[in-house]
């Protein structure tokens, strides 16, 4: 990997990063040599009056997943006709106050697509065959004593909720391990032939694992609910690698802790970076920071296209990943 040709930009060409996002902070001096960057995290002034101070020249905005940017940010930016963030997912960002205000949103596209699958099936075989909690029996000094059993993959009934990029690949993975694959979606997706089912709750009935990797919109928002993990039942388990607010996490802390579902492997969670206290007494639940995308050669990718996102807004050319183009 080599470091693209230093460039130096307009001072106007100005980027506001409220928080730094995790790529940000790992690639910051090439970053750096780029683009200008306005870092509200090290003012000692209120956000409100920091981003006024700064209102007239901010054209672009860089964020992350856990940075939202809501109505009242966007008013206090009129010059903003460009917000970026380093995740796939854009539920943190007022998508219809950027289209009616008329500013462009790009995002990271596929470049963690690999990455979030491969966690995904590492989180479902963990869980399954008790790899975390065999970890910690060791070190306990327990060898000797019993260790209950796992359960296993091949042959497992999966049931993906969001068969999109990242769904497909998860898929593909556990295909090669033996499982049948089947899905749901708002709409049947007619380049494959896995079943569909509209209805979750179907979906459920007829799985013994859902991995959840859907985005999280209005529709989206619970769509795990009671119903739905009592479908799956006590031999079934969630994968969630998707958005936490996509499950009603209260009430699947409930079916774990009651013994309604078998387990879980977790990624997100509905209050970021807050876990409930009961997830972490539970050795049927593998738990991980939603840190799943990050690996040093997807990060790399994430700032070459989000350096050429900015490049291209600057240069006022096509951005290369718009979700919202205008």
């Amino acid at each position: 990997m080599t470091a693209p040709d230093k460039k130096t930009l307009p001072e106007l060409n100005k980027v506001l990063i409220l928080k730094p996002p995790h790529v940000f902070k790992l690639h910051e001096n090439l970053f750096c040599q780029r683009f200008h960057f306005v870092r509200a995290w090290e003012s000692p002034l209120p956000t409100t009056h920091f981003l006024s101070s700064h209102a007239q020249s901010i054209q672009a905005l860089f964020c992350n997943a856990m940075t939202v940017i809501t109505t009242d940010i966007i008013s206090l930016l009129p010059s903003l006709r460009l917000v970026i963030t380093s995740s796939v997912g854009v539920d943190h960002i007022d998508l219809n106050e950027c289209r009616r205000r008329g500013i462009k949103v790009a995002n990271t596209a596929s470049v963690f697509t690999d990455d979030v699958a491969d966690i995904a099936v590492g989180l479902l075989i963990d869980v399954l065959r008790k790899i975390s909690a065999g970890d910690k029996f060791v070190r306990a000094g327990l060898w000797s004593s019993e260790f209950p059993l796992g359960y296993k993959l091949g042959g497992k009934r999966v049931g993906i909720v969001g068969l999109g990029s990242i769904g497909f690949q998860v898929a593909k993975r556990l295909e090669a391990f033996g499982c049948t694959v089947s899905y749901n979606s708002r709409k049947k997706k007619p380049a494959t032939s896995f079943p569909h089912y509209a209805d979750p709750c179907e979906l459920a009935l007829n799985s013994d694992v859902l991995v959840i990797c859907c985005a999280l919109t209005d529709q989206t928002y619970h769509m795990i609910d009671k119903e739905v993990l009592s479908a799956l039942g006590k031999q079934g388990f969630i994968v969630n690698v998707a958005r936490g607010a996509i499950v009603d996490e209260k009430e699947l802390v409930r079916c774990l802790v009651q013994g309604e579902i078998a387990g879980a492997g977790l990624e997100v969670f509905a209050d970021e970076p807050n876990v409930p206290d009961d997830l972490l007494e539970l050795n049927n639940v593998v738990l991980s920071p939603h840190r799943g995308v990050f690996t040093e050669d997807s990060l790399w990718d994430s700032y070459e296209l989000i350096s050429g996102n900015l490049e291209a807004f600057f240069c006022n050319k096509p951005l290369l990943t718009p979700v919202l183009n205008k």
